[in-house]
């Protein structure tokens, strides 16, 4: 199969970003914004970023703030990714009123990604379209499906891949009550 040269050359940038800094030390302290409600929330710097959704609606990242986050890099042609769609969808409908969770797509056309959400059944997850990889690269990820989680402090504790079980464990260990 012959990878198109836009798509080799986005991961060569993806993968060189992602050598030059992690996820932790390339994002600086959080930010404080008002909340609707007035409150003063505590933005960490790992949610402030904004993209547009598959939709075409802006999103702004800072309203996950306040408890864990979960974001999910995938990609419309990537069998992993489609394999996990419905463990996703899972978690939403579970865990969504504890946990903030965005599907964030790549490497792929806008139509592609729509047609992703649609046949995966995902539409109840706000999903960013990303196809110059701006995001993925923000946060270092060369490849899909990976996940970054954020605590509810904003600390990044989490990049990578995960399988069923260990996505549905880390979910577990985030949304978990405190003592």
């Amino acid at each position: 199969m012959r990878v198109p040269k836009l798509v080799v050359t986005l991961l060569a940038t993806l993968v060189a970003a992602a050598g030059c800094a992690t996820a932790k030390s390339a994002l600086p302290a959080a930010a404080s914004v008002s909340a609707p409600a007035s409150a003063a929330v505590t933005v960490p710097q790992a949610l402030t970023f904004s993209g547009t959704t598959i939709e075409g609606a802006a999103f702004d990242a800072a309203s996950l703030a306040g408890k864990p986050a979960m974001l999910w890099f995938w990609a419309p042609w990537c069998a992993t990714c489609a394999s996990e769609a419905q463990s996703v969808a899972d978690l939403h409908d579970e865990y969504g009123d504890r946990l903030g969770i965005l599907g964030i797509g790549g490497l792929g056309t806008n139509d592609a990604m729509k047609e992703f959400v649609s046949e995966m059944q995902v539409g109840a997850v706000p999903h960013l379209s990303d196809p110059a990889g701006k995001i993925w690269q923000r946060f270092g990820i060369a490849q899909q499906s990976w996940y970054v989680f954020v605590d509810a402090k904003g600390t990044i504790v989490h990049r990578g891949y995960l399988d069923d079980l260990q996505l549905t464990t880390k979910v577990k260990e985030l949304t978990a009550p405190t003592a």
